[in-house]
């Protein structure tokens, strides 16, 4: 296991290296976010034996579970999943980042549960910059707006901007999707000088994501492999 992750960690940060390179980008401008969802606690701590400590979760309960589990270590934990209101409190009191901030309730239910005594919640604001009818996100003309709401908010710190694009091959389409949402936050900065994060870029488009500006990449199946499928279910 150690070193089939070391393996892929290797090549993840080549990928990175030569990305920034070509954008004219140093490498440590780019953040590598570990997904490691589905992932056991013991996979998590082979990946933090290689040099990786942030880490994104997208399942609550299994979050919670890792954290705990590897409460030894100095992690960085990130949210990245879609958020019920009503499981916004645990996020808020065990998570240092939040990227699927998508509408005003959430962002204030976590600045409100945010515990005393902690650091603002980093959060991002998560935008369907696809206009995808079946992806969480808002919509990019309201974000402006929404935006400056949430800086506002005393519990969160607002870093940036977070998107899904549509799933495509073609590198134009990658490209337009990701400069889009990169066009987005400098608009956003007119007025939000300090803001600083886009967080953009998956395992099969990070590349492009990087030479649009991606400030954090989220990278899951190319680090700890294929997730194994689910168990099929039967009845008798």
């Amino acid at each position: 296991m150690n070193s089939h992750i070391s393996d892929r960690i290797l090549t993840v940060n080549q990928q990175i290296e030569s990305a920034c390179k070509h954008a004219g980008r140093t490498r440590d401008s780019v953040q590598l976010l570990a997904v490691s969802k589905t992932r056991s606690a013991d996979e998590v701590r082979s990946a933090v034996a290689q040099g990786l400590t942030h880490f994104g979760e997208n399942y609550l309960q299994e979050a919670l579970d890792k954290i705990e589990a590897l409460s030894d270590l100095e992690l960085e934990w990130h949210f990245i999943g879609p958020i019920q209101s009503n499981k916004t409190r645990p996020i808020a009191e065990h998570f240092d980042w939040v990227h699927s901030v998508d509408r005003l309730k959430i962002g204030q239910r976590l600045s409100e549960q945010r515990p005393e005594g902690m650091e603002p919640l980093n959060i991002c604001l998560q935008v369907n910059i696809s206009r995808e009818e079946s992806k969480s996100g808002c919509d990019p003309n309201e974000a402006p707006a929404l935006a400056k709401t949430l800086s506002e908010l005393p519990g969160v710190r607002l870093r940036g901007l977070m998107a899904i694009p549509a799933a495509t091959d073609d590198p134009a389409e990658q490209h337009r999707a990701f400069a889009d949402l990169r066009q987005l936050l400098e608009q956003i900065c007119s007025e939000l000088p300090d803001l600083d994060t886009l967080s953009m870029g998956m395992s099969g488009d990070l590349i492009p994501a990087i030479e649009e500006g991606a400030t954090i990449v989220r990278i899951g199946t190319a680090l700890f492999g294929p997730r194994a499928p689910k168990p099929a279910t039967t009845t008798d």
